[in-house]
């Protein structure tokens, strides 16, 4: 089994800044893509950015040169730095991972999410 936990979500306001992070634990052989998706109130899931273990990164549209995604291997940890934030914005960021536990099992595990607010 695998957890995500995720942090560094809060209120900021329109031009902001927030870095989140999420810490992959447990039954884990090894990571292979990371990535943030987040869900406003009304509206579907959808992709913010991703990146592969070896560090190639993939964003939506509506976020690219404004957020960074990166991770560091050695803590099984993924981060979205958000600069430049805009009241559209604010979801609830949810982290994601898949790769292979320790029995040899493909896996797809989710975080709780963490809310972000950006106001005008």
């Amino acid at each position: 089994q695998v957890q995500l936990v995720e942090s560094g979500g809060g209120l900021v306001q329109a031009g902001g800044s927030l870095r989140l992070s999420c810490a992959a634990s447990g039954s884990i052989f090894s990571l292979n893509v990371m990535g943030w998706y987040r869900q406003a109130p009304g509206k579907q899931r959808e992709l913010v950015a991703t990146i592969t273990r070896g560090g190639i990164t993939n964003y939506a549209d509506s976020v690219k040169g404004r957020f960074t995604i990166s991770r560091d291997n050695a803590k099984n940890t993924v981060y979205l730095q958000m600069n430049g934030l805009k009241p559209e914005d604010t979801a609830v960021y949810y982290c994601n991972a898949n790769g292979i536990t320790t029995s040899l099992l493909d896996f797809i595990s989710w975080g709780q999410g963490t809310q972000v607010t950006v106001s005008s």
